[in-house]
């Protein structure tokens, strides 16, 4: 009984953890169209938003809105419904809160399943010290604390591998039956179930045979019975519905079941952006998560996990130590072999079997009359790793990256949108009327009275803007704001620039007034004859934005900076020399774009964005170098 009560204290006091949370992170990338989807599932019994996600998770989180007179808008776009109808409700952050409690429940689950599992194989003081661990992991008490579906697929293949294992050790048919309704619930709340759980159970099963003998053959008619639970339980989470399925030019039970797996397929087999440890990639990387756990997962967990995977080693005669390396590995290895590499939450399963073997490691260590201090300052270094983190669970790194961890990983390793409201506060704070962040001008008048944020314009990437900008480092990383890294040896503006101050992951960078104007010179300069025209290093090129961009029509070369010595005639431009040159040696700035735009050359052409037409255009920049000699004669300006 007293392990039972001292895992129950660490649960709930990981559920207050995540709770705190609420209030001061925004909504994030995802969590909107899951919002959506749950929404239109619960009220209209239909799933057209988006299918490549199972409902379980998201109806969860739309569950407590719904109940609370949540009801859908009829918006074309799941972003913009959650927009519309989080706005409606009158209380944004308290609608957010309802969300994302929706997702608890799958916390509280994961941490059953671990202890359960630990206290099952190895005691109730390894599950105890398992519990704790899971519960302190950064990771976890991020993921667990917003409205997605990471957590849920966490839960239910931890219960689905554990229920798998009590049903080999006796395969009665209430264990059958347990096994049936784990599976449905982990195919239901996310796919990547359907490669993840196949590789446990088979390695699982190569670890039996090599350990114990049982016979099998008795077992399939139980197996077979489960399988057409799990279908039979699937097709009522869809209604019972009946319909065509593109891919297999078929019509099956659940199309829209059918339909999410091809999506994900698809997914993964177009090119992902991706960035990891300075390196931008379009195709996934074996090592992107092994580089992940291994700096956003507490050193001192890693430690605990060293020595219990040498305690495992020692006992590999014995098949409950076998077991943890399987779920593990059963979920490392197709996450490993996939192009999808935006984050470590799509393996955040792993840290189930981590937390047992972790204890393991724990265990050992305090059985030493000289470890034991080891152990104690172990746990206290991980339990200080989450308390000086706290709220910022989703961006925590251990001290393997001690600053400036945009240059290891970003996207929902580090900023997912999470910082909004502490944006918000600081750019009042700072007097700011506008701002310059994202890379199109998307976010509704909805999202900007939910956020406090003060109207926003997009960021060119070779023209600043005056004022406040705030870079992302996702959309940094990934896309460059649009020049999408189609430009070798090109960076975008700010990156000459010293942040001014950052807000959670958030970069800010500041561009005093009328800075970008010029700088007048005195007459008889010698470097111009007493021209007026601004001075300075100026590079030019073709801003190609993400939506409308023809990498195959665009050179890949740009020059370096160029200067601008005085008055003179424009030097023409070919259509060969786009994405190249925009301003030649020689050009004033009486010819600046904003004064007397260039024609745009032909072989760029526009494409239409939905029904907006999208022309390329030229833009050129200012950059910060420094400025030629006449310019000592003005002020100096420095950003």
């Amino acid at each position: 009984m007293k392990f039972h009560l001292a895992a129950a204290a660490l649960i709930a006091l990981g559920v207050a953890r995540i709770a705190a949370t609420y209030p001061v992170l925004f909504l994030t990338t995802d969590e909107p169209i899951h919002f959506a989807c749950g929404l239109e599932y619960l009220s209209e019994h239909v799933y057209r938003y988006e299918p490549q996600h199972p409902p379980l998770a998201r109806a969860l989180a739309a569950l407590l809105p719904y109940l609370a007179g949540a009801r859908p808008a009829g918006e074309p776009l799941g972003v913009r419904e959650t927009e519309v109808v989080a706005t409606r409700s009158g209380n944004p952050r308290r609608f957010l809160t309802l969300m994302r409690i929706g997702i608890l429940p799958f916390f509280v689950l994961a941490s059953l399943v671990v202890y359960l599992w630990a206290r099952h194989g190895f005691g109730g003081e390894v599950g105890v010290m398992a519990t704790a661990l899971f519960t302190l992991t950064p990771a976890v008490l991020a993921h667990s604390g917003l409205a997605t579906t990471d957590m849920a697929l966490t839960a239910c293949l931890g219960a689905a591998f554990y229920a798998l294992l009590r049903w080999a050790e006796s395969p009665t048919w209430p264990r059958t039956a347990l096994l049936a309704v784990t599976a449905a619930a982990g195919l239901l709340a996310k796919f990547s179930f359907l490669a993840f759980f196949p590789t446990a159970a088979l390695l699982a099963l190569i670890g039996s045979f090599a350990t114990v003998r049982a016979d099998w053959k008795t077992r399939v008619p139980k197996v077979a019975a489960a399988a057409i639970a799990v279908g039979l339980m699937v097709w009522a989470a869809y209604w019972f519905s009946f319909g065509y399925v593109a891919r297999w030019d078929m019509r099956l039970p659940a199309p829209a079941f059918w339909q999410g797996i091809d999506a994900v397929l698809s997914h993964n087999d177009e090119a992902q952006r991706s960035y990891l440890l300075g390196e931008y990639s379009e195709t996934g990387r074996w090592y992107f998560f092994p580089v992940a756990l291994a700096v956003k997962t507490p050193i001192a967990f890693l430690a605990l996990l060293g020595v219990g995977v040498w305690v495992c080693w020692q006992r590999r005669a014995k098949l409950q130590y076998w077991l943890p390396a399987a779920l593990a590995l059963g979920v490392l290895l197709p996450a490993m072999a996939a192009n999808i590499n935006i984050g470590l939450r799509h393996v955040l399963p792993v840290y189930m079997a981590f937390s047992i073997v972790a204890a393991l490691g724990l265990r050992r260590l305090l059985k030493g009359t000289r470890t034991r201090l080891v152990a104690a300052g172990l746990v206290l270094w991980l339990g200080a790793a989450g308390l000086l983190t706290h709220p910022d669970y989703l961006s925590y790194f251990n001290e393997l990256v001690p600053a400036e961890r945009e240059k290891v990983l970003v996207d929902s390793d580090l900023e997912w949108g999470q910082d909004g409201y502490r944006l918000a506060k600081r750019l009042r704070a700072l007097g700011a009327t506008k701002v310059s962040m994202g890379s199109e001008v998307h976010v509704s008048d909805e999202m900007l009275r939910w956020s406090g944020l003060p109207p926003i314009q997009p960021i060119n990437p070779v023209q600043p803007a005056e004022g406040w900008t705030v870079v992302n480092p996702t959309l940094d990383k990934t896309t460059e704001y649009g020049l999408n890294h189609k430009f070798p040896g090109v960076e975008p503006w700010y990156r000459k620039l010293q942040p001014k101050e950052r807000v959670g992951a958030l970069i800010l960078y500041y561009v005093p007034p009328k800075i970008l104007v010029g700088q007048a010179v005195r007459p008889g300069c010698p470097a111009c004859g007493g021209a007026t025209n601004a001075h300075g290093s100026y590079l030019g090129y073709w801003s190609i934005w993400r939506r409308s961009a023809r990498p195959d029509r665009v050179a890949k070369s740009v020059p370096a900076v160029v200067s601008l010595p005085g008055p003179s005639q424009r030097a023409p431009m070919s259509a060969d020399s786009v994405g190249s040159v925009a301003e030649a040696p020689g050009t004033t700035s009486a010819a600046r774009p904003s004064e007397t735009p260039v024609a745009e050359p032909s072989c760029l052409g526009s494409r239409d964005i939905g029904n907006t037409p999208a022309p390329l255009a030229p833009a050129i920049f200012r950059s910060l170098a420094a400025p030629p000699a006449c310019a000592a004669a003005t002020s100096p300006v420095s950003l």
